[in-house]
């Protein structure tokens, strides 16, 4: 893929809005990039988007999912002056949340707003000191009533997303955008597919994008079983521990230094056989990688792992800056690394080959 046609796809992607439980805008984009490489496309019920491609119909299953939503908010009120009060969808730290522009997605089209609290200038010295907590925000959408505001289209239920727009940076290798977390998951699973088209490999590959994954992995769960994998590898963001005060002991991944390989996360400990596999695959194609383990996250893996009798199961994540908030930055480079790595290990996965790292 031309470098234009991928920011071209990456921009699109990560445009798209989309928190969990309202994922059809992101899905309809993947749908979009990733059907002219499958065999067949389609969904599971509760909205996950699978891609299958066949290179030996009695191989093995490989299951590749990143996931569609975005962390983001929910109306869930308006009051008699206008004012719109919401519920975070996801993990939101509140001290990243003030003074944010966001678009409310009605039935009449977007609504913008940005979320509003109290003025410092009125709180008391010791009230200053502390972070504003969410359920002290708002949105302030410019409506002077509940009328105005039902008028405008907005209404109890309606998603809210962060608005930003896709930006490469003046080092062009490092992206700026929203959403990253995940849909540098489903740009890999696409990139994945594209790059195995034409290219023989002895099993069935599942290019997936999970619906409501910053929820509890829900579309992990239904996607996987809709699937039924042999070999499971989840694909999402991950800490880079490259900005100033974080230490070596908090976070030592970088961003462009490769993908991470996820040893250890709240939601699963990573299968030795395939992480092995995919290891010595890096090490022969002189694929960089770094280790990282996240104590207090997890990924899609993490459902896809127990889906059944058991699935071993791979996170492959990128280092990311700034995640869970408007806008993240991530390194090209580390994208295509990973999309390498993955293509090369699925080359490998014969069945006897499965069977080998299932029990190793």
């Amino acid at each position: 893929m031309a470098n234009n046609e991928q920011l071209k796809m990456l921009k699109e992607l990560t445009d798209a809005r989309s928190i969990p439980g309202d994922e059809k805008e992101a899905r309809e984009v993947m749908k979009k990039w990733i059907t002219p490489y499958a065999d067949k496309v389609y969904n599971d019920h509760l909205g996950s988007l699978i891609a299958e491609k066949t290179g030996d119909e009695n191989g093995p299953k490989i299951m590749v999912a990143g996931h569609l939503d975005e962390v983001g908010f929910m109306v869930t009120r308006i009051d008699d002056k206008g004012f719109v009060y919401f519920q975070t969808v996801g993990g939101w730290w509140n001290q990243v949340m003030l003074a944010q522009r966001v678009t409310v997605l009605t039935k009449k089209g977007d609504v913008t707003g940005i979320i509003g609290s109290k003025p410092p200038h009125i709180l008391s010295a010791e009230a200053r000191k502390k972070p504003v907590e969410i359920k002290d925000m708002f949105i302030d959408i410019g409506a002077t009533s509940k009328e105005e505001a039902a008028e405008f289209g907005v209404k109890p239920g309606d998603s809210v997303v962060p608005y930003f727009e896709f930006t490469p940076l003046k080092n062009e290798k490092l992206l700026l955008a929203k959403a990253w977390d995940n849909r540098i998951g489903c740009a890999i699973a696409i990139e994945v597919l594209r790059r195995l088209d034409g290219e023989k490999h002895p099993n069935r590959v599942y290019g997936v994008a999970t619906a409501q994954e910053e929820v509890g992995l829900r579309g992990a769960k239904t996607s996987a079983h809709t699937i039924e994998p042999d070999i499971g590898f989840g694909v999402d963001v991950g800490i880079a521990g490259d900005t100033p005060g974080v230490s070596a002991k908090e976070a030592d991944s970088k961003i462009g230094d490769g993908p991470q390989i996820v040893l250890y996360d709240a939601s699963m400990v990573s299968h030795k056989g395939l992480r092995d596999l995919v290891i010595e695959t890096a090490d022969k194609h002189n694929i960089p990688y770094q280790y990282t383990s996240m104590p207090g996250g997890g990924t899609d893996s993490g459902s896809i792992h127990v889906t059944a009798s058991g699935v071993p199961t791979l996170s492959i994540t990128i280092a990311t800056r700034y995640i869970h908030t408007h806008a993240a930055i991530l390194h090209q480079d580390d994208f295509e690394h990973a999309a390498q790595l993955i293509v090369e290990v699925i080359k490998q996965l014969d069945k006897d080959t499965v069977e080998q790292i299932t029990f190793a």
